[in-house]
């Protein structure tokens, strides 16, 4: 009778299989820090949502997203998505398109009418804040969950802060963003508008406030010098943005010059050339390589006939027309003047040159310190002055929506603990998962889905949103994509190509273990590991 080419024991059938007494290292389960979680500013457990949503199972997806980021739907709109540029699935083909996956659970969730659970237990404690912008309604999230009452001021006449007056419509349209801010207000958080806080002591005062969270935003358009004559139309960008909300849209003219180079520069450029502008020009003084505005909104902006008069500066404006002097840049790349000078016709100049926050509410208060038209606060995001903690455009960082509503949270947990008297102390971070540590030949090419775009035409005429949603059917494949960097999934590689069938299965969800009664300490399921979740360590003596 023919015998089989190999026989493969049960474990424990046999003492001969003991041989864990020859081992010098042991291979250990180890968690590491995908870098995508990393780079988020939000603080996302994204590797956590992806592996939910790969299973199919959207609304856990949404849950596990929405413990650290209350606007998935926003955000899947208007993130930079730092976190693609960090993943490892990058140096294969293409990273995962993560912003898109965590847009379609945000929409899932809008379109289901998945809600937030109220908090379990009331702390009796009550927190001002103030501004409903993304970390003002960051930090009311959490804290409400934290069981806390909250209570927002703001001063405009809705919610939504600068992701309202200061993103267009074709990027964030209103829908979207009063569905996640009304999910917010439901799970009991007060919501006061038109109520600008003018002295914040006073109010916290008044409100029987235990602590307050400054979250104002940048709404004060910076100006420069630039010699006019009287009748030459100036506007700032911020003041523009804000007016689109309105019903009366701004007269800007067929031609517009837009004097800036970042995000909002862009914005501007876009919504004058779908107020019908003809001609949409962008004058900054550097090159396309120091322009503070993400690549995707200059490639957008070129596509929609926005021109750009890179190296160039404004040094006067008249009735019709200003008149542009051409730059160099020195040897450490700063723009210098040439003295050439150029006319360009214009029936309107937009500033685009930045923003500042109005922190005349502060004045009076004790041991604040305010640095560059920023407050500056400590690690905890607490002021000088105790129980007043500030985020968001407020104090010294990037001013994207993702990094205010990481402020909200991080603020929110500091917040709770100061209330409760002790201080919040997070968790240590594992080891990165960095690419070295993958065994990548186990995953297939794979290669990234391009989210839909609107026609040049309609978004040349239209505020209909520029950049679509992917479908059940793609959001599913990318987020398959995911490398799963440095946490088990449970692929059974370990299990299958263990010589010595010392690996143990624990059942779904479980993982695996050692048994090192029969481990030698050979490393094959560490070097066979795809996501780089074994480590060998040296054996105890």
């Amino acid at each position: 009778m023919d015998k089989p080419f190999a026989i493969t024991l049960d474990v424990g059938s046999s003492l001969a299989n003991r041989t864990g007494s020859w081992r010098t290292n042991r291979p250990v389960y180890v968690d590491r820090l995908p870098p995508c979680n990393n780079a988020c500013p939000a603080g996302e457990n994204i590797q956590s949502w992806l592996y939910q949503a790969e299973s199919g199972d959207y609304e856990a997806a949404w849950r596990a997203l929405t413990q650290d980021n209350p606007l998935p739907a926003i955000m899947g709109r208007v993130c930079y998505h730092p976190c693609e540029t960090a993943c490892n699935r990058a140096q294969i083909d293409d990273s995962v398109n993560i912003n898109s996956v965590e847009r379609f659970l945000g929409d899932e969730a809008i379109r289901r009418g998945w809600r937030f659970a109220p908090p379990a237990n009331e702390s009796g404690k009550r927190v001002l804040i103030v501004g409903a912008g993304p970390s003002g309604l960051s930090a009311a999230y959490h804290l409400r969950c934290l069981g806390h009452h909250v209570t927002i001021h703001e001063a405009g006449p809705v919610a939504g802060g600068m992701m309202r007056f200061g993103i267009p419509k074709y990027r964030l349209p209103r829908d979207v963003l009063e569905a996640e801010v009304r999910r917010i207000l439901d799970m009991g958080v007060e919501l006061q508008l038109q109520t600008k806080v003018e002295d914040i002591l006073s109010s916290m005062r008044v409100g029987e406030f235990d602590a307050a969270f400054l979250a104002v935003g940048a709404h004060i358009g910076k100006r420069a010098y630039i010699p006019a004559g009287s009748a030459a139309k100036m506007l700032d960008a911020v003041s523009l943005l804000r007016s689109m909300e309105g019903e009366a849209r701004p007269m800007l003219g067929r031609r517009v010059v837009v004097y800036g180079g970042g995000n909002t520069a862009l914005d501007v450029a876009r919504t004058a050339k779908r107020l019908g502008a003809t001609e949409s020009i962008i004058v900054y003084r550097r090159t396309r390589e120091k322009m503070p505005a993400h690549d995707s909104e200059v490639e957008e902006a070129l596509q929609e006939g926005v021109m750009i008069r890179w190296l160039s500066t404004i040094r006067e404006a008249r009735d019709t027309s200003i008149t542009v002097e051409k730059m160099v840049l020195d040897e450490k790349g700063f723009p210098q003047p040439t003295g050439e000078l150029e006319t360009l016709e214009t029936d309107s100049v937009v500033l685009a040159l930045g923003q500042d926050v109005d922190l005349s509410l502060l004045k009076g208060v004790p041991g604040l310190v305010i640095r560059d038209g920023v407050v500056q606060v400590g690690p905890n995001m607490m002021t000088g002055y105790l129980g007043i903690f500030a985020g968001g455009d407020m104090v010294p960082s990037e001013r994207t929506v993702t990094v205010a509503v990481g402020h909200g949270k991080k603020a929110a947990r500091h917040i709770d603990a100061w209330l409760r008297g002790g201080r919040y102390i997070a968790p240590a971070k594992h080891e990165l998962a960095t690419f070295d540590k993958l065994n990548t030949w186990y995953y297939s090419d794979a290669p990234k889905t391009v989210r839909p775009t609107l026609d040049i035409v309609r978004r040349q005429s239209t505020f209909d949103e520029v950049v679509g949603s992917l479908d059940e059917t793609n959001a599913l494949y990318e987020a398959r994509r995911c490398l799963s960097c440095g946490n088990c999934f449970e692929c059974d590689n370990c299990y299958g190509v263990c010589p010595d069938n010392a690996v143990i299965k624990l059942g779904p969800g479980k993982r695996f273990e050692f048994n090192f009664d029969y481990c030698k300490g050979c490393g094959l399921c560490a070097a066979e590991c795809p996501c780089g979740a074994i480590q060998m360590v040296p054996e105890k003596i």
